[in-house]
């Protein structure tokens, strides 16, 4: 999943869960429910978006950007192999774990299929970026631990500098694929906002976490300052595309 742009909130006090390492958090069933969904979740993420980046690269124009995508693709599949791994390492399942998630995100790949090369490199930036704002707003409240690793496989695979190059350069080539990407670009993000909410909604233990009731300092009023950043997020990533939110 990963271009990250929106910036983590400051933890100047860390106190409760967000303190805790796994050994600690995890003795609260609730919590220890949340995380293995958490994880479930983006287990599945990593591995639709390896197979979805592997598929874009048949769109490729010219073989450096297909040993690109390649390489893109390779990335999520190791972070893919970290959170499976964790989960069996935690004693769960990884099958059982990301079931649950296989429809919606199913379904959001395939209302967002790309049509060309360019609709793609734009969904890996920007789509896949505003999912992964969101579990990153969520891993700030998780136990040390959890956090690290969910913090790792969100990171940038380092190749945002590439996707804005390519969708520029055919701006600047071309001016009024500027148009048709950002619609495309208005379509990705509310399908992902979409999308992240209804994970959680199908979920009781990460709605209860999201809301206050397990992890520390989310209310229903840090939810809509949530949603307004990862919002932010994506008007800046607009912004470095050359298109208009």
């Amino acid at each position: 999943m990963r271009f990250m742009t929106t910036s983590d909130k400051p933890e100047n006090t860390v106190t409760g869960i967000a303190a805790q390492d796994w050994a600690t958090a995890s003795a609260d069933p609730q919590y220890r429910a949340a995380v293995v969904d958490l994880l479930g979740a983006l287990a599945y993420g990593e591995l639709a978006a390896f197979e979805r980046l592997a598929e874009d690269a048949k769109l490729a124009p010219t073989l450096e950007d297909k040993a690109e995508l390649a390489k893109m693709a390779s990335a999520e599949f190791h972070h893919f192999e970290r959170l499976r791994d964790r989960l069996t390492e935690i004693g769960e399942e990884p099958t059982l774990a990301m079931e649950p998630f296989v429809a919606a995100l199913d379904g959001f790949h395939r209302q967002t299929a790309p049509s060309d090369w360019l609709e793609g490199l734009v969904k890996a930036y920007v789509g896949d970026s505003i999912a992964s704002d969101f579990y990153r707003e969520v891993a700030v409240r998780l136990d040390t631990d959890s956090r690290a690793l969910v913090l790792a496989v969100l990171d940038d695979t380092g190749h945002a500098g590439f996707a804005v190059d390519r969708v520029r350069a055919a701006i600047d080539a071309e001016p009024r694929v500027g148009g048709r990407l950002a619609l495309w670009a208005r379509r990705l993000m509310g399908e992902a906002l979409s999308q992240s909410q209804r994970v959680v909604a199908d979920r009781d233990a990460l709605s209860t976490m999201l809301v206050g009731g397990v992890a520390d300092g989310f209310d229903l009023a840090e939810v809509g300052r949530m949603f307004s950043r990862i919002t932010e997020a994506h008007t800046k990533r607009m912004s470095a595309l050359g298109l208009a939110a």
